[in-house]
C-alpha cells in the first residue's frame, strides 16, 4: 500500500502544509470549503497522520466516518449534513461515506477501518440483523442513528431514534379514523427487530386496536425511494383497486406511490389516502402535501455526534429516544364512498 505524507495531502488539496495540520487537529480557523477539500483528499488516499514522521501504517485512526445507507434518501442526507455541521471545530474530523440502499454498511465499516483508518462510526439508516455482529467484533465506538440498538446489547454502540412503533401506530390511527378499512403497508423487510419491523408492528397494533383484520398480501416490500414507491404501487394497484389507503415507511416512497396513483387515474386523497414517514421538506411542498411522521433532524444529528464524542472520551453507551410529531398533510382524507 502506497504511503502518503502530510505534504502529499497538501499538494493534492492545493493548500499549505500548515492548513492540512489545522484541519487534522480540528482547528476552527479553516474555511468550510478548504476543510472539505482537505478531508476529501484524506478519505480518497487513506492518509493517516503520523505524529512520529515514521511508518503511517502504525498510527492510530484520525477520523470518524458517517456511513449513509441510501444515496437518494433525502431524510438521511439531511441528517448527515447536520451531523457534519455539528462536528465542526471538534478535534476528531468527521467524513461521510454514501452507499446504496442495497449495500452492506457493516462491510463498508470494516473496509474504512482497515484501509482508511477510521476509528469510530455513525451508522445512518442501518439495519439490525446478523451482519451487525461486525460492530461487536470491531470493538470501536459506534452510534446507530435513527435505529434503536438497545436490545442488541452492544458494549460499544449507542443509538438515537424515535419510537418507530408508536409513531407508525399513531399514523395508522389517523388513517383509520377517516373510515378506511382496507389499508396497504409499503415498507422494508418486516422480519427482525429494526425500524422496518417496528413500523410494521406499529401499523398492526393500530389495526388490532380498531378491530380490523389485515391481509398479509397487502404488505408490499419496497425500496425507500421515489422509484421504489412508484414501481411497487404500479404493480400493487393493478390487482388491488379496492384498497383505499397506503401507509408507507418513508416520504420518498409516499411521493412515488402518489405519482403512480395519479398515472393510474386514482386521486389522492379522494380515491386513496397516502401517508409518509420522516417529515421532509420535500414532502411538505409536494402536491398534495404528504401527511407524515416528522423525525427531528437536527436533534438526531446533534445527539448522535455528541454520543460518539462522549464514547471517544471514555463515556458509557447510551440509547436516546427523541420525540416525533405527526405532520398534517393533504394526502389523507375520508374513505371514498361508492356511487
Amino acid at each position: 500500500m502506497e504511503i502518503y505524507t502530510i505534504r502529499d495531502v497538501a499538494r493534492k488539496a492545493g493548500v499549505a502544509v500548515s492548513t492540512v495540520s489545522r484541519v487534522l487537529n480540528g482547528r476552527p480557523d479553516v474555511s468550510e470549503e478548504t476543510r472539505k477539500r482537505v478531508l476529501d483528499v484524506v478519505e480518497q488516499f487513506g492518509f493517516v497522520q503520523n505524529r512520529n514522521a515514521r511508518n503511517l501504517k502504525n498510527t492510530k485512526p484520525v477520523f470518524a466516518a458517517i456511513i449513509v445507507r441510501g444515496r437518494r434518501n433525502a431524510f438521511l442526507n439531511d441528517v448527515a449534513t447536520h451531523m457534519i455541521e455539528h462536528s465542526q471545530g471538534l478535534k476528531t474530523p468527521f467524513l461521510i461515506k454514501y452507499i446504496d440502499e442495497q449495500d452492506d454498511e457493516f462491510d463498508t465499516m470494516r473496509q474504512l477501518y482497515a484501509e482508511k483508518r477510521a476509528g469510530s462510526f455513525i451508522l445512518l439508516g442501518s439495519r439490525l440483523d446478523e451482519r451487525c455482529e461486525a460492530v461487536r467484533a470491531l470493538g470501536v465506538p459506534v452510534v446507530f442513528a435513527t435505529v434503536d440498538a438497545q436490545q442488541a446489547e452492544f458494549d460499544n454502540a449507542s443509538s438515537v431514534c424515535v419510537d418507530d412503533r408508536a409513531a407508525t401506530h399513531a399514523m395508522m390511527d389517523r388513517i383509520l379514523d377517516q373510515g378506511h378499512t382496507r389499508g396497504a403497508v409499503f415498507g422494508g423487510n418486516r422480519e427482525g427487530n429494526d425500524i422496518f419491523a417496528r413500523r410494521y408492528l406499529g401499523a398492526m397494533d393500530s389495526l388490532k386496536a380498531h378491530g380490523i383484520a389485515y391481509d398479509p398480501d397487502e404488505y408490499v416490500h419496497s425500496r425507500f425511494s421515489l422509484e421504489g414507491g412508484y414501481e411497487s404501487a404500479m404493480r400493487f394497484f393493478e390487482m388491488h383497486r379496492d384498497v383505499t389507503a397506503v401507509l408507507t415507511m418513508s416520504d420518498m416512497m409516499a411521493m412515488g406511490v402518489t405519482r403512480a396513483l395519479h398515472e393510474m387515474g386514482l386521486r389522492v386523497p379522494e380515491d386513496v389516502s397516502v401517508s409518509g414517514f420522516d417529515g421532509t421538506q420535500m414532502a411538505r411542498y409536494y402536491v398534495p402535501s404528504i401527511a407524515s411522521v416528522r423525525q427531528p433532524v437536527e436533534e438526531i444529528a446533534h445527539r448522535s455526534v455528541e454520543l460518539l464524542c462522549d464514547m471517544l472520551e471514555g463515556g458509557q453507551v447510551q440509547h436516546v429516544k427523541v420525540d416525533y410529531s405527526l405532520v398534517e398533510g393533504e394526502s389523507i382524507g375520508p374513505v371514498r364512498t361508492e356511487k
